[in-house]
């Protein structure tokens, strides 16, 4: 084989190898730019290209028959060489590991508040070996990914939508304030719902909570629950007055 024909080949491969990693890229992150899927999307990114690339590559230089040769001399020795290398590299694999784990189990996403330690700050990157925050006095932190998943974060950004429901009513002293607990515990059947006695002072206070998916469907509960309260407080012989949230 000529050696422009050598060239084109690897001209030809290498070309191949970019289009097939951009159209993965493209692929991967599609019309959904949520910090969820840009942090995903920027890992598997770089994994995915750097290794069509690096197979690409490897292809490429198979072509020529001199490269060839050497390659079937290392393969010869790939047991010793594949150990060394094992060795040398267990450090980077690990943090290569730990980055890829981060993006699919995402305790922290691009953006988000963290605090890691002592330092706290703002995801700046995700990439395939380390991690930088970006800190309050824009100094950056750069976190190999491997202590970052064995380490503590505490992420002020992650929120649950769950909002709870609360609504208190005043009753008279008179009355067995056990056997209204019980009464409108009723109207709250849920495992962490509760109903208890949160004041003492003056009239006894009750409060009711519910938890709820989101915030709409807690003000929703709330207005929903002093009705079905005041209605069960006026069958008790309680007027309700004092409903409140």
């Amino acid at each position: 084989m000529e050696l422009w024909q050598r060239l084109l080949a690897i001209g030809i491969v290498l070309a191949a190898a970019a289009l097939l990693a951009r159209a993965i890229d493209r692929r991967i992150l599609g019309g959904d730019r949520s910090p969820e899927a840009l942090t995903r999307y920027r890992v598997l990114r770089r994994t995915i290209s750097v290794s069509i690339v690096t197979i690409g590559l490897l292809s490429a230089l198979l072509v020529i028959p001199q490269v060839r040769a050497i390659a079937g001399g290392l393969l010869a020795s790939s047991a010793i060489l594949g150990l060394i290398v094992g060795f040398a590299s267990q450090r980077t694999l690990g943090n290569f590991v730990a980055g890829l784990m981060i993006a699919i189990t995402q305790p922290l996403r691009l953006g988000d508040w963290v605090e890691i330690g002592d330092v706290a700050g703002s995801v700046e990157e995700i990439g395939l070996m380390y991690t930088f925050i970006r800190t309050e006095d824009n100094a950056r932190l750069v976190i190999p990914n491997e202590k970052l998943a064995s380490d503590t974060i505490r992420n002020s950004t992650i929120r649950s939508p769950a909002k709870v429901a609360q609504v208190t009513v005043q009753v008279p002293p008179t009355h067995d304030l056990g056997q209204l607990v019980e009464v409108l515990r009723s109207e709250v059947p849920g495992e962490r719902d509760e109903v208890f006695v949160s004041a003492l002072e003056g009239s006894p206070t009750l409060t009711i909570r519910a938890w709820t998916e989101d915030h709409v469907a807690a003000e929703r509960l709330e207005r929903d629950l002093r009705l079905r309260v005041h209605a069960r407080l006026r069958e008790q012989g309680i007027n309700g007055n004092g409903i409140d949230s």
